[in-house]
């Protein structure tokens, strides 16, 4: 029997198959290798079954799939023409068509399948390439790798990360759970992070492996975890020591500004001189340089300018350069110039609670000045979203009480006289 096309059909490609004439709306095999070989003009070509060639401006050429999956339009990717030949494609195309008549989706499908092929570390690599812009701290960037490079990537760093199985994250977090307790919480958080990135990427299906290894561990009782501190009375004297120490001049006079200013270390060690204003006594730092990611202005005492003038003034560059490669002091110098050389049984970071609560005991201040010496955020949203100013000037005469308060013993008193006996009247 044989069906011939109606006029209306006339523009329609028609096959003969078996002898029958049969009008196709949708051909299929439309392009020959020969003609994907040639075809070389920017555009798109199409197949049949919703497989397109597609040839970039660029002259790169790959192949794309049209499907509808779930009442939705789609275009799914199915390789570059120098990886995945014409009959590859048609193949992929053809079973990808029968996935969504049955009412499937091949494109969760084949993610499932990339997660059944793709490593949890090279899925680690792609968050951490991902989530490193956002971060400001180098040192941060580079631990988080490195924990996983210690801890999670001899274990289960080549399976596939649509397989991690709770037992897995039970591997890596059981042997330091207990006895690294703060490097198996940053463990924990960065396996979970690689596991959502993997879920929403359909890599991996089924229960979060995480969550169910956190109901296996034991559990630890939760004590916070404090900087160690020095009781504010006691201060003065470790600063007298300090001025008249044999530390480097850059150690001495950056330990000197971290104190004076209670600043966070990092804030102090990359401390530009474009950011000080002499005249105006005033250190702003940069909001890429602040925890909360707001530019921080710190008003800048009678003491705290001398330790500037003493570093030399300049119009740009690190205040505070290592004598070995003028770079950044690192963290651990001030420590062990704190700890080890004046004998401090405290960490550079708590000297900020021994500003906190010498403002809170000895002083009249409020609370919220002080809190926002230490560029600490308000955490009340109601008091947040009222509050626009940021107490400068309160600020100015808090800090100046401080450094007084710091400078007030013999030592220091002594070493005062000696170097800038009229460094007081010419800066307040």
């Amino acid at each position: 029997m044989f069906v011939s096309c109606s006029p209306h059909d006339s523009q329609v490609i028609c096959g003969i198959e078996c002898g029958v004439k049969v009008a196709n709306r949708h051909p299929s095999n439309k392009l020959t290798a020969l003609a994907v070989k040639k075809l070389n003009k920017a555009g798109r070509y199409a197949d049949g079954n919703g497989l397109y060639l597609v040839i970039d401006p660029s002259g790169a050429r790959r192949w794309m799939q049209r499907l509808m999956i779930g009442g939705k339009r789609h275009d799914i990717g199915l390789g570059s023409v120098r990886i995945v030949s014409l009959d590859e494609a048609r193949e992929n195309a053809l079973r990808n068509k029968r996935i969504a008549r049955s009412g499937g989706d091949p494109l969760a499908q084949k993610h499932q399948e990339q997660g059944q092929v793709i490593s949890f570390r090279d899925v680690a690599f792609k968050v951490h390439e991902q989530y490193e812009g956002a971060w400001k701290n180098e040192k941060h960037k580079a631990q988080w790798l490195s924990s996983l490079e210690n801890h999670a990537f001899p274990k289960i760093g080549y399976k596939p990360v649509g397989e991690i199985t709770s037992a897995d994250v039970l591997t890596v977090l059981g042997p330091i759970w207990n006895e690294k307790p703060e490097t198996a919480k940053r463990v924990l958080q960065r396996i979970r992070a690689i596991i959502k990135w993997a879920k929403a990427k359909a890599y991996h299906k089924g229960d979060d492996p995480v969550e169910l290894a956190l109901a296996a561990l034991p559990r630890r009782s939760k004590k916070a975890v404090h900087h160690a501190s020095l009781p504010f009375a006691t201060l003065p004297d470790v600063y007298g020591q300090l001025t008249v120490s044999q530390l480097a001049d850059a150690t001495k006079q950056a330990l000197r500004l971290v104190i004076l200013t209670a600043c966070r270390t990092t804030e102090a060690l990359e401390a530009d001189w474009s950011e000080i204003d002499m005249e105006k006594k005033l250190w702003t730092i940069p909001a890429e340089r602040m925890k909360a990611g707001e530019a921080h202005q710190v008003p800048l005492s009678s003491e705290a300018l001398q330790t500037l003038l003493e570093a030399g003034v300049e119009p740009a560059g690190l205040i505070f350069k290592s004598p070995v490669n003028g770079r950044a002091l690192s963290n651990n110098t001030l420590r062990i110039a704190l700890q080890t050389r004046l004998g401090v049984d405290t960490t550079v970071h708590g000297l900020r609670s021994t500003f906190k609560d010498w403002a809170a005991e000895t002083t009249g201040y409020a609370n919220e000045v002080s809190e926002m010496a230490l560029a600490h955020k308000i955490r009340n949203q109601v008091e947040a979203a009222y509050r626009r100013g940021d107490l400068l000037e309160k600020r100015r005469y808090l800090m100046q009480d401080w450094s007084d308060f710091v400078t007030q013993s013999e030592t220091t008193k002594a070493q005062l006289r000696q170097d800038k006996p009229n460094v007081r009247n010419n800066n307040d």
